[in-house]
């Protein structure tokens, strides 16, 4: 037996009888359709929250512009190349290993983590600062009705903007997990080249997560682009404790 030959998994009967696992590893057309079908519960809930969006900037179109202005386009394009390469590196991953190159599979799929966890940096860096500028959820900026709120269309749009990207990191940090039990899969000889339908669904997973990033990154930072007034937040105050009231 080779070092990288597909191990089966067995179960064991009451009767104590053992017998080998007929599951997904051996069902790759099936595998594939039912994590379609779960991708696609991904796409209707993100979906629904762009249509939202779209809704309420037709009611409140100057709000939207002004509170996109505001973000940093510069941590947001950066990570948007981050997600983009890090799509790079998983599908290179999936190749290699659909060829028999499990060191260079699992190489790949370690640069993906590492670039995951790259793009999950920067999006702290940019959410503390937008903290210690007052513009975070609970803070007052984000609260009507007190003299530090901002206009009610802003406080919808940083509403969104914080649930979106936060549902979105958190997509990111699943992806992350998955990745991690892929190469312990690997590792047990349970994910193979004749055997990679995990592999191939896990690539689809995080293409769909860099995907939505696609979309989420113009919505958010580059509708406001021609908005006057932008300016690069102070980030050597970020961690220097307390907050502002003002963007």
């Amino acid at each position: 037996m080779s070092d990288h030959a597909y191990v089966p998994e067995i179960a064991t009967t009451r009767d104590g009888v053992e017998h080998e696992v007929q599951g997904w590893q051996g069902d790759f057309y099936g595998g594939k359709l039912g994590f379609w079908l779960f991708m696609l519960t991904e796409v209707l809930m993100f979906g629904a929250m762009f249509m939202v969006l779209t809704y309420y900037f037709t009611l409140h179109s100057q709000d939207f512009l002004d509170a996109s202005a505001s973000l940093n386009r510069v941590l947001g394009g950066f990570n948007t190349v981050v997600l983009l390469v890090s799509a790079l590196t998983m599908g290179l991953g999936l190749l290699k290993m659909r060829s028999g190159d499990i060191k260079g599979a699992k190489l790949m799929i370690w640069a993906t983590i590492i670039l995951a966890f790259v793009f999950l940096g920067v999006k702290a860096i940019e959410w503390t600062a937008e903290y210690q500028h007052g513009v975070f959820l609970g803070l007052d900026a984000l609260q009507s009705g007190n003299d530090h709120s901002k206009p009610f269309g802003q406080i919808l749009f940083f509403g969104m903007y914080f649930t979106m990207t936060g549902l979105h990191g958190f997509h990111i940090i699943i992806g992350i997990g998955l990745m991690v039990w892929l190469l312990k899969r690997i590792n047990a000889n349970k994910v193979t080249p004749e055997h990679h339908i995990l592999h191939w669904n896990i690539a689809l997973y995080w293409d769909l997560v860099h995907l939505i990033w696609v979309f989420v990154f113009p919505y958010f930072y580059m509708i406001g682009a021609d908005v006057g007034g932008y300016h690069m937040p102070d980030f050597g105050s970020i961690f220097a404790g307390g907050h502002s009231n003002g963007h």
